[in-house]
């Protein structure tokens, strides 16, 4: 892979690592007994009425939903820079070819080139 592209990715990967972390941030502290990828959801103080607390049991709903999601592309976007310092990024971990360098530019955190994931999802 052409190393101006490896570079472009190693910068887009980091900020996009940045990014996910400033936005757990704003509702959930890093679990520090756990994996660096793994934070906990603060629960909301709204107040002591009822709907507050109606209020604070679904914010923190939402939020534990969202802690998922974010918490996964950040595990996505820490193995692909992982990848990318052992040498082996855009390697399809399936049938060990190269992953096509547009689907890289489109998803950086693909580990998987085209055919072997349209394979992997048929199977599901």
């Amino acid at each position: 892979m052409d190393k101006q592209i490896v570079e472009q990715m190693k910068e887009r990967l980091s900020e996009e690592k940045t990014r996910l972390e400033q936005e757990l941030s704003k509702f959930a502290h890093r679990n520090p007994q756990a994996a660096e990828t793994d934070f906990n959801a603060d629960f909301p103080n709204l107040g002591d009425k009822e709907d507050e607390n109606a209020s604070e049991v679904a914010q923190f709903s939402n939020n534990l939903s969202l802690e998922s999601e974010l918490e996964k592309a950040l595990r996505d976007v820490e193995s692909a820079l992982r990848q990318l310092e052992k040498g082996v990024y855009g390697i399809c971990k399936y049938c060990k070819q190269e992953i096509d360098e547009k689907r890289l530019l489109a998803r950086p955190t693909s580990s998987s080139c085209i055919k072997c994931k349209k394979t992997l999802t048929q199977e599901v």
